[in-house]
C-alpha cells in the first residue's frame, strides 16, 4: 500500500504501481506504501556538512532565529515528483507543498474545501463544476487558476505514466475544462461520490507543460533542478538523498501561514538511532517506531509518546489462483489455495490476539476486514461469524476440503502434501515475526510452512507474476473506499506486456463477477447510506472467501519533544496521528512552546493521566495553558 495504500518497481515504462497506497509498509501501500528499515541494529545515517548548513536541527535554526520542527523518518521519500513516488514518505512531502481541490477534514474525514471553495454536481449527473479560489498563487508569485486545475487533470487523462498515481481517480472522467480563471468543469461518465475525494495534488501549467511526456519519468522535482513551484503551506528548498528534506514555510499561504519558519524531514537508518536522535534533542519527532522502541521512550525527560489510530491494516494474503486479467493462469501457487475451505482453515489457525500482544506490543487490535474499523461507517464486523482462533475447526475444514493427515504429520491429497511458502518482508520486524507465530501454528494443523524473507522491491516482483503461496504485507486505506476496493476485482490481477509479466493492484488473484458487480455499484451510489451498504456486502464477500487473513490494524507509534512544541491537530479528533494525515494540519498549527513554560516544567511536561490511562493533559503553562492528548485506540499510515 498503504503500505497500503498502496508501493514502480515494474520495469516498464508504463506500468501502473503496483500496491501504490500502501503507507507505511509502501500504502502503502502506500502505498501503498513500501516499508521502513526497521533494524534495531546499526547507526545513525551520517550527515553531511550541507545538512548543518542547510537544514540546521530542531528548535531555532543556527544563527537564522527561525523556529525549526525536525521530523525524523526512517524510508527516505523514493520520489519528490507527484507522479513518480508510491511511498507513505513521499506522500506526505506532496501533502505539506501541494494543494489538492479539497481536503478531508481533522475531525472525521468528511470534506473540505481545499482550492475548491465548493463544488456541485450537474443535474443530469454528466459533470462537476468545482469554484477555485481567488488570489492564489504559485510559490514563484504566479496566479494559480482553474486553468492550472484542468491542465493538470488532463495531463493525467492524456498520458499513461501520469495515471500511475492517480487513475482511480480520474477513470470517470472525460476531460477537465477551464471557462474562466475560478472555475473549473470535469466531465465525467456517470454520477459517482469519489468527485469529492479526488486525491490529485494540482501543479503548475507553466512548469510542467515543459516537461514532456518521456521527460517526466525521470523528473525529480527537486531543487537541484531549479527553484521547486509549488502552492502549499511549505516550500522545497534543499534535498540530500539518504539524509534530509528541508522546507520554508509559505507565508503567503492561502489558509493562513505556518506557525513555524522551516520543517525538515531527517532519515535515520534504524529506530534506535532516531529514538536517541529525539532522546538528545536533535529532533523534535520520531515517527512509525516498533513497540519496543516506543516503550524506551514513554519515561523520556521532555518526551512524550502518542499510539494513535491509524488507518493501517497487515494482512496473510493468500494465492486465490494467480491469472492475468484476462484469466490466463500464471504462477506456481500451491492449488489448494484455490478452495476458499482451505484459505478459511488457514485464517482459522491464526491467533490475531496474540499477534496484537506479542507482535505489536498491545498497540494494536485483532483484525479482520479491509476497511478498517476507524471509519466506522464503512466497516463490516463480522460479529457472530468472526473467522475466531480454532484450530479444531480449520482441521475440520482441511478435513472436508479432502486434505487428510498423514502418519508424518502432515497432511496430504491424491499424494500431493500440503506444504507452504510464506513471504515475508526483510524491512519489517513485524512482518517477520508474524510469519514466525503463523508456521508454528500451521503446522499444528498439519501444514508445514517454508518462510522467505525477501525484501520489498523483490516481494513485489515475486508476487506479481504469481509466484508464491502466501504473502504478509499491508495497507492503509484512504477515506474514500474505491481505491482500496478495487484491489480485489479481475481486472486488477496481473498483465502481460512484450512477453513479460508485470504486478497490477491485486496481491491475492482474487476474481469473483458479483464482487465485481458490487464495486462498479458503489461507484455509482452518491447516497451515503446506501453505498455503506454495498461496500459492506463487498468486504463480507471478502471475508466469507477468504481472500485474505487480515492479522491486526495497529497503532500509529510516535514519539515528540513536548517540552517543545505544543499545538498539533489530531486526524481523525481526538485519537488520530500528529503526522503522516490525510492533510497537513498539524504543520501548520504546530507551535513552540513558550520559553518560560516549558523552563517551569523543568523541559518536561507534567502528564495527568484519567480515564484509565487512555486520556492525559499536558500541563504546559505558568497561566494553566492546557493541550489535551488522548491515546489512540488502534487502527492506519502507509501510504498509505
Amino acid at each position: 500500500m498503504s503500505a497500503a495504500t498502496p508501493t514502480s518497481p515494474a520495469p516498464a515504462p508504463a506500468a501502473p504501481d503496483p500496491f501504490p497506497h500502501r503507507r507505511r509498509t509502501t500504502r502503502r501501500a502506500a502505498a501503498l506504501l513500501l516499508g521502513c528499515a526497521l533494524a534495531l541494529t546499526g547507526s545513525l545515517t551520517a550527515q553531511s556538512p550541507a545538512f548543518a548548513d542547510s537544514s540546521a536541527t530542531s528548535g531555532k535554526s543556527a544563527g537564522q532565529g527561525k523556529d525549526t520542527f525536525t521530523a525524523g523518518i526512517l524510508k527516505d521519500p523514493d520520489s519528490l515528483n507527484p507522479f513518480t513516488g508510491i511511498t507513505a514518505e513521499s506522500y506526505e512531502m506532496w501533502h505539506v507543498s501541494y494543494d489538492l481541490l479539497m481536503g478531508w477534514s481533522e475531525k472525521d474525514f468528511s470534506p473540505v474545501p481545499g482550492l475548491a471553495t465548493s463544488w456541485e454536481e450537474a443535474g443530469d449527473g454528466k459533470s462537476w463544476t468545482y469554484k477555485i479560489r481567488e488570489g492564489v498563487k504559485w510559490s514563484d508569485g504566479k496566479p494559480l487558476t482553474a486553468r492550472d486545475a484542468a491542465y493538470t487533470f488532463n495531463r493525467i487523462l492524456g498520458g499513461d505514466y501520469e495515471q500511475s498515481n492517480y487513475g482511480n481517480y480520474t477513470a470517470n472522467i472525460t476531460k477537465a475544462e477551464a471557462p474562466d480563471d475560478t472555475t473549473l468543469v470535469l466531465h465525467v461518465k456517470r454520477s459517482t461520490p469519489i468527485m469529492k475525494q479526488l486525491w490529485v495534488p494540482i501543479l503548475p501549467e507553466h512548469i510542467w507543460s515543459e516537461i514532456d511526456a518521456k521527460e517526466v519519468k525521470s523528473f525529480s522535482n527537486e531543487p537541484k533542478d531549479g527553484p521547486v513551484v509549488s502552492s502549499g503551506p511549505f516550500k522545497l528548498v534543499d534535498r540530500k538523498k539518504g539524509q534530509f528534506i528541508s522546507f520554508e514555510a509559505n507565508k503567503d499561504y492561502w489558509a493562513g501561514a505556518p506557525k513555524i519558519d522551516r520543517l525538515v524531514f531527517k532519515v535515520y537508518d534504524n529506530a534506535d538511532a532516531m529514538a536517541l536522535a529525539l532522546k538528545r534533542g536533535e529532533i523534535d519527532y520520531a515517527y512509525d517506531l516498533e513497540s519496543s522502541v516506543f516503550s524506551s521512550l514513554e519515561d523520556a525527560k521532555g518526551v512524550s509518546t502518542r499510539s494513535a489510530t491509524s488507518i493501517n491494516f497487515d494482512q496473510i494474503a493468500f494465492n486465490n489462483g494467480a491469472a492475468l486479467a484476462d484469466g490466463t493462469p500464471i504462477g506456481d501457487g500451491h492449488p489448494a489455495l484455490r478452495d476458499k475451505r482451505v484459505r478459511k482453515a488457514l485464517s482459522l489457525a491464526i491467533d490475531r490476539e496474540t499477534l496484537v500482544e506479542r507482535v505489536l506490543g498491545g498497540h494494536g487490535s485483532p483484525g479482520d476486514t479491509v476497511i478498517p474499523p476507524i471509519y466506522e461507517e464503512l466497516h463490516y464486523a463480522p460479529g457472530a461469524d468472526a473467522q475466531k482462533f480454532d484450530l479444531e475447526a480449520a482441521g475440520r475444514l482441511l478435513d472436508e476440503a479432502g486434505w487428510k493427515m498423514g502418519a508424518d504429520g502432515v497432511r496430504a491429497k491424491g499424494g500431493k502434501k500440503l506444504e507452504l511458502r510464506l513471504l515475508t518482508r526483510q524491512e519489517s520486524k513485524q512482518s517477520k515475526d508474524t510469519g514466525e507465530f503463523a508456521k508454528s501454528w500451521y503446522a499444528r494443523i498439519g501444514v508445514p510452512v517454508t518462510i522467505k524473507v525477501v525484501s520489498e522491491d523483490t516481494l513485489v516482483e515475486t508476487v506479481g507474476q504469481g509466484n508464491f503461496d502466501m504473502m504478509e504485507w499491508g495497507w492503509g486505506v484512504e477515506p474514500d473506499p474505491d481505491y482500496m476496493l478495487s484491489v480485489f476485482t479481475c481486472d486488477k490481477r496481473s498483465y502481460k506486456e512484450d512477453g513479460t509479466v508485470y504486478a497490477e493492484l491485486s496481491d491475492s488473484f482474487y476474481c469473483n463477477p458479483e464482487y465485481d458487480r458490487l464495486y462498479q455499484l458503489q461507484a455509482t451510489q452518491t447516497d451515503t447510506a446506501e453505498r455503506a451498504a454495498t461496500v459492506k456486502q463487498m468486504q463480507k464477500l471478502l471475508y466469507d472467501d477468504a481472500a485474505y487473513a487480515v492479522t491486526y490494524y495497529y497503532d500509529d507509534l510516535s514519539a515528540y519533544r513536548s517540552d517543545r512544541w505544543t499545538g498539533f491537530t489530531p486526524q481523525p479528533a481526538p485519537d488520530g496521528p500528529y503526522l503522516f494525515q490525510m492533510g497537513s494540519y498539524s504543520y501548520r498549527s504546530l507551535r513552540p512552546v513558550p520559553a518560560q513554560a516549558a523552563a517551569s516544567s523543568g523541559d518536561s511536561p507534567t502528564v495527568l493521566y484519567l480515564g484509565g490511562g487512555l486520556a492525559a493533559l499536558l500541563l504546559l503553562g505558568v497561566g494553566g495553558t492546557v493541550i489535551a492528548r488522548r491515546r489512540g485506540a488502534k487502527s492506519a499510515d502507509e501510504r498509505e
